[in-house]
């Protein structure tokens, strides 16, 4: 049988009558469909894909991380580069030797230490004229040049010198007002205190008392009348009590004199040692050191109930004054240089140049006042003429540089072997004597050490040495 009859026969004809195909290519004819079929559908799954690779969105890369910068290691010394200037002094802080605006408790009581005991009427005053240092200055010159007008004469005498009347007041008390000039660096620091610090000076003094009494050392007697109140509303760490001390006469006025050591009892500051100098003999006597361990000396006391003004206000911490005693002491007196209640009120006009201590008392009192230059001058002991030193001609002897037109004689001359106050201070050629000079030296280098001196005044004057 031929090979064609054979497959015709064993495989139907799958394209009907009409089919052209036979054999062979009716057996081949599905294959080659199913094999077109999968090309196509190769060839639309692949152009898919190409497309579907056209059209796919990229997804975004990874974050590109970059490496930790590492600190360039430091440049030797040598290499290293010059530092920028720093801010201006105005923006920097104050340095190691820059002021303090605030005395220290411990600090004030050292310094009222010598005073606290006086009768409150001449405490104020005193507290008031400390802050005019120079004039207390002129006032003890003038008293000097004066020794024989007394109490409320010598008080009628300084009506027309242009001093404040704090000032004034004390020439009516030689023996307040001369330790005051020659031991002037304390005057400006207490001055200095009451004008920062009222209400702490006042509390100071109270403590102070407190611990006289303590002792059995602050008692009435024919000199003063000790009164002692509750405090009003007193607060934890302030005095309990108030301590008044009025003079037992109103007219006749004593003033003490004591060693703090031996009056308040042990000190308990060793920092800030009392300040003391003995008592001066014209006004006091001559106390050998072992009467006067006793406790408070008395010395003259003067007629001069004139003279008193001003007053402690120890409710108020502050001082107040009498208007009208005032103007009795100077005319020419400022009523409103007095604030509400009669409060005291520092008057810088009174200052005469004299520097504030700190900037906050400057911008206070001073405000940019540069008066007084003359002043300045002769409080450190330059005349007036040409502001040049006085030369070792114009010296009164080794301590006394007071000036021909104030000196009291060569029986107030300091001795050949009295110590000369070293360079030119605030303090140089004010006041009098050897010991005032050693005095204010030595006190610049340290504040808190005690001094010793031989030698008084010759012709009786006052006692040497002491503390500070």
């Amino acid at each position: 049988m031929p090979s064609g009859a054979f497959m015709d026969s064993q495989v139907p004809n799958m394209n009907g009558p009409n089919s052209t195909v036979a054999g062979k290519g009716v057996r081949m004819k599905p294959f080659v469909k199913r094999s077109a079929l999968r090309i196509r559908t190769s060839l639309v799954a692949g152009a898919l894909c190409v497309l579907c690779a056209c059209v796919q969105v990229p997804a975004p890369p990874p974050p590109q991380t970059y490496p930790t910068p590492q600190p360039a290691p430091a440049p030797p010394p040598a290499q290293a580069p010059p530092s920028m200037p720093g801010p201006p002094a105005s923006t920097r802080a104050p340095s190691a030797t820059s002021v303090s605006a605030t005395f220290k408790a411990e600090e004030i009581e050292a310094l009222v230490a010598p005073i606290a005991l006086y009768p409150d009427s001449v405490l104020s005053q005193v507290l008031m004229a400390s802050t005019y240092p120079l004039e207390v200055v002129y006032a003890s010159r003038w008293v000097k040049a004066n020794s024989n007008v007394k109490g409320d004469a010598a008080i009628k005498a300084v009506e027309t010198q242009t001093w404040d009347v704090s000032v004034k007041s004390l020439v009516a008390f030689p023996q307040v007002l001369e330790p005051m000039a020659d031991k002037l660096e304390w005057t400006q620091k207490l001055g200095d205190a009451f004008l920062a610090q009222q209400k702490d000076v006042l509390d100071a003094v109270q403590r102070l008392r407190a611990k006289a009494q303590q002792s059995g050392n602050l008692k009435t007697n024919e000199q003063q009348k000790v009164i002692v109140e509750q405090a009003p509303a007193a607060s934890a760490g302030q005095p309990q009590t108030i301590v008044k001390i009025e003079p037992a006469n109103p007219q006749v006025i004593y003033v003490p004199t004591y060693d703090p050591v031996v009056v308040y009892g042990a000190w308990g500051y060793p920092a800030y040692p009392p300040y003391y100098w003995p008592p001066y003999s014209a006004y006091y006597g001559y106390y050998p050191g072992a009467a006067f361990a006793s406790g408070i000396a008395w010395g003259i006391g003067f007629a001069a109930a004139g003279a008193i003004f001003g007053n402690c206000n120890w409710g108020g911490g502050d001082v107040n004054i009498d208007i009208n005693r005032a103007t009795n002491i100077d005319r020419n007196f400022d009523r409103s240089k007095v604030q509400g209640g009669g409060r005291w009120q520092h008057d810088a006009g009174h200052r005469q140049g004299v520097a504030y201590r700190d900037n906050a008392t400057r911008e206070k009192f001073n405000r940019g006042n540069v008066a007084g230059a003359e002043g300045r001058g002769d409080f450190r002991g330059r005349d007036g003429a040409g502001g040049i030193d006085r030369g070792g001609g114009d010296r009164a002897g080794a301590g006394d540089r007071a000036g021909a037109a104030d000196r009291a004689g060569a029986g107030n001359l300091g001795g050949a072997g009295g110590a000369r106050g070293g360079g030119d201070n605030a303090f140089q050629g004010v006041g009098g004597g050897a010991p005032a000079q050693r005095d204010i030296s030595r006190g610049h280098s340290s504040a808190g050490r005690s001094f010793s001196g031989g030698g008084g005044r010759a012709g009786g004057g006052r006692g040497g040495g002491g503390r500070r």
